[in-house]
């Protein structure tokens, strides 16, 4: 390692994003991007922003949190927007998540979640998921400064229904709860409306996912005023100018184009029903799945060998090592051409293997 480096760099282990390769050819199901373009109103609302980037954007970005509060229900004072929801679960991490009792989350979850907490010096415990893969609430109830969910999990896919994330809260009135919901607008029921009587719940959402925009990194997280407003001292400890305009022109476009997204929402979800069947068919057993992508293992197959196997066929998919999830892929959903190169180069190396 150089010796240039501070100790903090010395002993990180980062998260490691999905891979980004150029092959002809390749049908990419490893990092949960859309199979479909945003709203044609996007671009138009890009281009229009893009003729005043000699100037700095609204660092609170009052327009684009205005259009939040009102799709969602809530006041603009509850909103937060950042750089991806990566960065506001970041900033999240600093502003709530550090206490002196530990900060609880599944042992298989986002595996960006421990990496923030050592980064931040913020100390948690994992709670195991149950022999099918899914988190009981029941297992939160013991001491905690503060806990997160991914609701539905990643890399599982497996939602939990608002009551459970209702009675989580009721056994935990007095820390802060985060449930960061990439994924529920593909079949899970968001927390959202729980805000209003759970001043200390904090719901992190994105739209890279459902509304097609990984590009142009925009997340956001609702809550009480008090969350929001600790998030807001944490960004402007770090950088008060998050959002460029056509990231922030383009998501308020999105907003506003509600037809486009509930049809782009059903052609995913009908497209990953598709697809988990035909890989049934193939022998592979795949968990109940609310998100863009599917969680499947093949009985007789090694995850690993699998992988390699599909990227020899230019299908690349996500495996994990981790010792749970070693046997397991995770397979965005893709467009009907995508499924079948992936249904196909599957047969193949399965008949090889």
């Amino acid at each position: 390692m150089n010796p240039l480096w501070s100790a903090l760099a010395r002993e990180l282990q980062p998260y490691v994003p999905g891979e980004q390769p150029r092959i002809a050819g390749l049908v990419k199901l490893n990092t949960n991007e859309s199979p479909l373009p945003p709203s044609p109103r996007v671009a138009e609302a890009i281009a229009a922003a893009s003729a005043n980037l000699r100037l700095y954007p609204d660092p609170e970005a009052n327009e684009l949190r205005q259009a939040l509060a009102a799709y969602h229900g809530v006041a603009p004072e509850q909103t937060f927007v950042g750089n991806g929801s990566d960065e506001v679960l970041a900033h999240t991490f600093l502003a709530l998540l550090k206490h002196d009792a530990p900060l609880l989350f599944p042992d298989v979850t986002y595996s960006f979640y421990p990496v923030w907490a050592r980064l931040y010096g913020v100390a948690a415990a994992t709670v195991p998921l149950d022999a099918a893969m899914r988190v009981r609430v029941a297992d939160y109830r013991r001491p905690a400064g503060s806990i997160i969910l991914a609701n539905p999990n990643a890399p599982t896919g497996i939602a939990l229904p608002r009551a459970e994330i209702a009675a989580l809260l009721a056994d935990h009135p007095d820390i802060p709860v985060v449930v960061d919901e990439a994924y529920v607008d593909f079949g899970g029921e968001t927390a959202v409306p729980l805000i209003a009587s759970h001043p200390n719940l904090l719901v992190v959402r994105t739209m890279s996912k459902s509304r097609a925009l990984a590009g142009l990194r925009v997340g956001y997280a609702l809550g009480d005023g008090g969350l929001i407003e600790a998030l807001g001292r944490v960004k402007d400890s770090f950088n008060s100018y998050p959002l460029g305009r056509p990231a922030q022109a383009g998501a308020i476009a999105s907003l506003a184009d509600e037809a486009y997204f509930q049809a782009s929402r059903a052609t995913v979800i009908g497209a990953r029903e598709a697809m988990a069947q035909g890989l049934r068919r193939l022998g592979f057993e795949v968990l109940p799945s609310a998100a863009n992508f599917v969680f499947a293992r093949h009985p007789q197959r090694d995850g690993a060998a699998l992988a390699a196997g599909l990227r020899e066929r230019a299908v690349l998919v996500r495996h994990f090592a981790g010792p749970r999830v070693r046997a397991y892929l995770r397979i965005s959903v893709g467009g009907k051409a995508d499924v079948a190169r992936l249904l196909e180069a599957a047969a193949e190396v399965l008949a090889g293997a």
